[in-house]
């Protein structure tokens, strides 16, 4: 596979930093009074360990800076699907579809804890089901060999599915963000795998673990179980770190298949 190299990542972080500068200005014309807006589902129970900083631009800071980490994997996806030596069979259209998803995860996760605000939620989920989107119909795609066309026709109408759900009923969100990844997880590894060429699997399998050491971290952050409101280290920000740790290891996944497969 092409190497990652450290211009790119460099690009790629310099590309995260001015979508922060975007968000800070986003926000600094709608705020800081995030109580004139309807206030998230999460603010009836509990939004996380992180205290919110009432009156602040950013409500949680830890939680809304590490979102970033999205952002830089995103941005870095993209480039490496830019670049001339692009050798995946991949298509280089779905690497930079599934890098915008990631940004999109990033900045939505950025709006929810910033503001705390029902339409901060609403971004926020709606980048969680574009990932999941994308990773059901790319192994449903595999599977059953359904080509390119039929495949983007499918992955619009799933997330138009999804987001009708999610503001018919926002509080199966989570429920429902869960069980799309599951069943992307299954269809892949026991579907679409086998006809993915040379894929390195293993990039995949790590991508899962990531996800489930950031799920328990995530109970315990959620729970109160592991806790300390006001500090800097908050287990949810853990939690988006490895979350973009695991979407990046899925798309080595994604890239490692070689050309010319079945």
């Amino acid at each position: 596979m092409q190497p990652i190299g450290a211009r790119r990542i460099f690009t790629a972080l310099i590309f995260a930093a001015l979508s922060a500068l975007g968000i800070v200005a986003l926000l600094s014309a709608l705020g800081p009074d995030w109580s004139v807006y309807a206030p998230a589902t999460c603010t009836t129970t509990r939004c996380f360990c992180e205290m919110p900083r009432v009156g602040a631009l950013i409500v949680q800071p830890a939680n809304s800076w590490s979102s970033y980490g999205y952002v830089f994997a995103g941005f870095l996806m993209i480039l490496l699907a830019a670049g001339r030596d692009w050798s995946s069979a991949m298509p280089r259209i779905a690497a930079t579809m599934f890098g915008i998803t990631a940004i999109s995860v990033g900045l939505g996760s950025v709006l929810l804890h910033a503001t705390l605000t029902l339409w901060g939620q609403f971004y926020d989920v709606l980048g969680m089901y574009l990932v999941a989107s994308f990773m059901l119909v790319s192994g449903l795609s595999r599977w059953l060999r359904i080509p390119d066309k039929p495949t983007i026709a499918l992955y619009l109408l799933l997330c138009g599915a999804l987001v009708t759900v999610l503001i018919a009923e926002p509080e199966v969100r989570r429920w429902l963000f869960a069980v799309e990844l599951i069943l992307a997880i299954i269809i892949e590894m026991g579907f679409a795998r086998p006809k993915r060429a040379g894929v390195q699997v293993r990039y995949y399998l790590l991508g899962i673990l990531a996800k489930a050491v950031a799920f328990t971290i995530w109970n315990l952050d959620q729970h109160g179980i592991v806790c300390s409101p006001t500090s800097l280290l908050q287990g949810h920000a853990i939690w988006h770190l490895l979350g973009a740790t695991s979407i990046f290891l899925t798309f080595l996944y994604y890239r490692s298949e070689r050309r010319g497969g079945a």
